[in-house]
């Protein structure tokens, strides 16, 4: 029988890929009407990118990424903090890459229709309900069909249908208080192309990135940033919307000294031709995701605040995990569930190291706290050890230390892909 996905979104998309790779019957049911380029950057760390590379998609990330070299954490004087090789630069056997996010969504569509076929994805489709059957499970859309299958897998993100089918009183996304405004903008290029910043504090900070290559004449590529700032959690905001335009007057005057030599930010949110305002906000760690022959994944299952660039790496794991259980276990329950015990524990530390401040860029409040952003040797403020023991440590929850990586074998044999 056929395996049911909820949601066309990277995590659905990679989890196509996968299950066509090894040869497992699937259709995705996506709510919208026709797969579009929508939102701004992200970055896929290494641990992803070999998997997308074992899809076959080397080239296809080649042409729409860029390959990110250098993370760097700054104080909100612009005075280097911590600064680290990412990718292969780093050591690992495979890059990282910063990539917009509706440009790697449609190559991930792309790909899969023409491998698989255009059948394989059924648009305008919204998945509203689930229901385990005698020898499958059902996907209920909102239109009042029933899809029957060997199972369902909900990769309908944050605000996932089947999560609240399974926590009825979970209720809404939970807001931290910070608001982010995301953006690109046309501009120059910086440390010599590839490099990630993240500048200020936890309560008022700026991250920047290229997703395209410097043109060679001009050095100006395509700079996605995401300004953010601390507000009170009794302030009202309106319900995340990645469409919801804002006013740059709103915030830019928080920023109006940012101005680095090597960046500069007033100029950068200045340029930008729409900015999109969006609150942060993640949800508690769930118990349990699966059951019987329903499982979460990606944002369904585990949403996360982005302080660690893992949100989609993480989806991407997913897929992949999920097609290695299939192979060991068949389209069975045992195989949901062994997918749940290897993936919910990991994603569980990683969203509460990122909501209690253990992300890697704890580090910028810490500076802040001990001496405001000033210093003339950071080893003054920090040993260099410590830092380096930390960026090793967020490395190592998440699933992407290098040694670890580099070392571990395929998540899905070559021999058991068709």
């Amino acid at each position: 029988m056929t395996i049911l996905i909820a949601g066309g979104g990277i995590a659905g998309l990679t989890l196509g890929l996968t299950l066509h790779q090894i040869g497992v019957p699937f259709r995705i049911y996506e709510s919208a009407a026709e797969i579009r380029p929508l939102g701004v950057g992200i970055n896929l760390q290494p641990n992803a990118v070999r998997e997308l590379f074992d899809l076959g998609l080397e080239d296809h990330l080649e042409r729409i990424g860029v390959r990110t070299k250098m993370l760097g954490f700054y104080s909100k004087f612009g005075k280097t903090i911590w600064e680290e090789p990412r990718g292969m630069d780093a050591g690992y056997a495979w890059p990282q890459y910063s990539v917009h996010r509706g440009e790697l969504q449609v190559m991930l569509h792309d790909v899969l229709t023409e491998r698989a076929g255009p059948g394989c994805i059924v648009t305008g489709a919204r998945a509203v309900g689930f229901e385990n059957t005698e020898n499958g499970a059902d996907l209920l859309l909102e239109n009042g069909e029933r899809v029957e299958g060997s199972m369902v897998i909900a990769a309908d993100g944050i605000h996932s249908a089947l999560r609240a089918q399974m926590y009825p009183d979970e209720g809404e996304p939970i807001w931290n208080g910070r608001i982010l405004w995301r953006a690109t903008t046309p501009a120059k290029d910086y440390f010599g192309g590839g490099a990630m910043v993240m500048i200020g504090h936890d309560h008022l900070r700026l991250v920047a990135y290229p997703i395209s290559d410097p043109d060679p004449e001009s050095g100006v590529a395509t700079i996605n940033w995401i300004a953010e700032k601390q507000f009170n959690l009794d302030d009202a905001w309106r319900k995340e919307d990645w469409n919801l335009q804002a006013d740059i007057d709103s915030f830019l005057p928080l920023f109006r000294d940012w101005k680095f030599g090597w960046i500069d930010a007033p100029e950068l949110i200045s340029g930008a031709e729409a900015v999109y305002e969006y609150p942060l906000v993640d949800r508690d760690p769930l118990p349990q995701w699966t059951f019987g022959r329903v499982t979460l994944m990606g944002d369904a299952a585990h949403p996360t605040y982005p302080v660690g660039s893992n949100g989609a790496s993480q989806a991407i794991i997913d897929a992949r995990v999920i097609g290695a259980r299939l192979l060991e276990h068949g389209q069975t329950p045992a195989a949901l569930q062994a997918y749940e015990s290897q993936i919910r524990p990991i994603t569980t530390a990683v969203g509460l190291a990122n909501r209690k401040g253990g992300g890697p860029d704890a580090v910028l409040q810490r500076v802040e706290d001990l001496c405001g952003g000033h210093f003339d040797d950071i080893s003054e403020v920090i040993p260099h050890e410590d830092l380096a023991a930390h960026a090793a440590k967020y490395k190592s929850i998440a699933g992407f230390s290098i040694e670890e990586l580099n070392a571990k074998p395929p998540i899905i044999p070559p021999s058991a892909t068709r």
